[in-house]
């Protein structure tokens, strides 16, 4: 005997499988994941808003959020700004042609012909007839006042040379601890990490001590681009996790044909290892765009050597101008945004490959 389902389990069972429900089940949750996109987006979008923000209108309370102008009127050869001027017969948008400190004189753009129209009161408190008007006045004031050519080129040359050092000495000390066995290697790995627990705070002043008072190296690159040389903690940690995942049985089958530990590392262990390579290269060119903590400790406000973020810095330390300081931050976001999403494909592999247990 067969079990029959009644006819209300056989509606709450079409109603359950039905798409359009499926659909609305997901909505709270979209929606939720919308807002903190909202909240996340913000500051950038009022970043980029207010980068193209008139000067004159950040001190106006009454301006609106989006970039505006007050509308112009022009009369007799002249332009003049409309406001909202409240009388008898309501608000109206007139023409402000002689403001005074009590009595102003106003326009009726409407009605040009009645000439003009006395209004007692304080013109400041009145609110204008803005108009939406963004602006690259603030782009063009940053570009004019830095030697942006200059500033790249340094940017570049720093982040390459940087590059080549820490993946160079990153890569060789990861493979050394990945295949070696090394006399206290294990315990030299753990001192390695734990220096990651070290604040830099406490570094800061032995350090600068050393670079300036010793090597001599203030307002050089040496002591920015010199300690990539030495491997960097983090990196070395992710390329011997991901290195120690290669089979063994691969570098045991290439030493059968002669091959050395250098031969292996770069014919074997590195063309499976390019998305971690990718990650790390990435990842210290951020580091190298947007640095300038050290550059500030060891360039001057003048120096010939300025990256992009600490001539930006200075800039707007000696303009704190608050659109074109956000004009300023976006010019210095520009390139590594556009770096990550042509290269992010790459990256989120690699990822993925070195957050997995190895």
């Amino acid at each position: 005997m067969t079990a029959q389902t009644s006819p209300p389990s056989r509606m709450f069972a079409k109603l359950r499988n039905n798409p359009l429900l499926l659909r609305l089940n997901h909505v709270p949750y979209n929606l939720f994941v919308w807002g903190i996109l909202f909240l996340y987006l913000m500051p950038l979008g009022f970043m980029a808003v207010t980068a193209l923000m008139p000067t004159e209108q950040l001190g106006v309370k009454q301006a609106p959020l989006y970039p505006a102008r007050i509308q112009q009127y022009r009369y007799e050869g002249k332009d003049y700004q409309i406001y909202q001027v409240p009388t008898e017969r309501g608000i109206q948008e007139w023409v402000l042609i002689n403001p005074g400190p009590k009595t102003s004189e106003f326009l009726d753009p409407q009605n040009p012909n009645a000439g003009l129209i006395s209004w007692t009161g304080n013109w400041h408190q009145l609110t204008g007839v803005y108009e939406f008007s963004p602006t690259w006045e603030n782009f063009l004031i940053l570009f004019n006042s830095l030697p942006f050519p200059k500033m790249v080129w340094n940017t570049f040359l720093i982040t390459l040379i940087g590059e080549i050092g820490v993946l160079t000495s990153s890569i060789l000390i990861a493979y050394g601890f990945a295949r070696f066995r090394l006399p206290g290697g294990n315990f030299l790995f753990y001192v390695l990490i734990a220096t990651i627990l070290i604040p830099e705070k406490i570094t800061f002043i032995p350090s600068f001590f050393f670079y300036t008072n010793v090597l001599k190296w203030k307002d050089t690159l040496y002591p920015i681009l010199l300690p990539l040389f030495f491997g960097n903690a983090i990196y070395i940690f992710l390329l011997r996790q991901n290195f120690r995942s290669v089979p063994f049985e691969l570098e045991e089958a290439a030493m059968l044909d002669g091959a050395g530990p250098v031969r292996r590392l770069f014919a074997i262990i590195l063309p499976q290892s390019w998305p971690v390579v990718t990650t790390i290269s990435l990842l210290h060119f951020f580091y190298s765009w947007n640095e300038t903590r050290l550059a500030s400790l060891y360039l001057r406000a003048k120096s010939a050597f300025p990256p992009v973020s600490f001539g930006i810095q200075n800039y707007q330390s000696l303009t704190p101008i608050d659109n074109i300081i956000q004009a300023g931050t976006i010019v210095a976001l520009i390139v590594p945004v556009f770096v990550l999403l042509q290269s992010q494909k790459f990256f989120m592999q690699g990822l993925v490959i070195t957050g997995t247990e190895k």
